[in-house]
């Protein structure tokens, strides 16, 4: 008989848990599609900035939103939504680079690179996008994350100080040498384009 009582009390506990899950998946559901439909654009931007190749973009946006979605409910208010949304994307991002920096460098002991051939190159519209990568890629990459911030996304210092969780000078010394870096990579570019850039063509 005591086994028994103890088995209704789990199984109620057991019940009451997955009934205040349910209540709270259904709670913070609107907060997070609003949030999705609101950040989504610009997080997808964001991500393919950082360096992240343009057929991975979507996955990487998908986990930033999955962490949202399971932290939502820790979120205080203590900066912006678009602060907090866009201090998860930067991390994800940071992780998945570093993955990605691992499985190249396994794949190039294995094989050598082939080198770029007619269909692998930025054609059309694409043209301005590929140029842009190419000028990022002059930056590392706490520069260019820092550089893509300030000048894409039009982040104040302080926030992307609280996004990164670095100090406020090492933000201003991260985009100083980010912008002397771009500006030395984009003069390059305009010496063997003739002085062009695509996007104002």
């Amino acid at each position: 008989m005591i086994a028994t009582t103890h088995d209704h009390g789990t199984v109620g506990a057991a019940a009451m848990s997955e009934s205040t899950s349910e209540q709270h998946a259904s709670a913070i559901a609107p907060q997070f599609e609003a949030l999705y439909r609101e950040h989504h654009p610009a997080v997808w931007r964001f991500v393919r900035r950082l360096g992240i190749p343009e057929l991975e973009v979507d996955d990487v946006v998908q986990d930033v939103f999955m962490v949202v979605h399971r932290r939502l409910s820790e979120f205080e208010g203590r900066s912006s939504a678009r602060t907090w949304i866009f201090g998860i994307a930067y991390r994800v991002v940071r992780d998945r680079r570093r993955s990605f920096a691992a499985r190249v460098q396994r794949e190039a002991q294995v094989e050598p690179g082939r080198p770029p051939t007619q269909p692998d190159q930025r054609v059309g519209r694409h043209q301005a996008v590929g140029a842009l990568d190419d000028l990022l890629q002059a930056l590392d990459d706490d520069q260019r994350a820092t550089f893509v911030m300030a000048e894409v996304l039009h982040m104040s210092a302080p926030e992307i100080a609280a996004m990164t969780d670095v100090k406020l000078n090492t933000v201003y010394s991260r985009l100083r040498r980010g912008r002397e870096a771009f500006e030395v990579a984009l003069q390059r570019y305009l010496a063997r384009h003739g002085g062009e850039l695509p996007w104002l063509n």
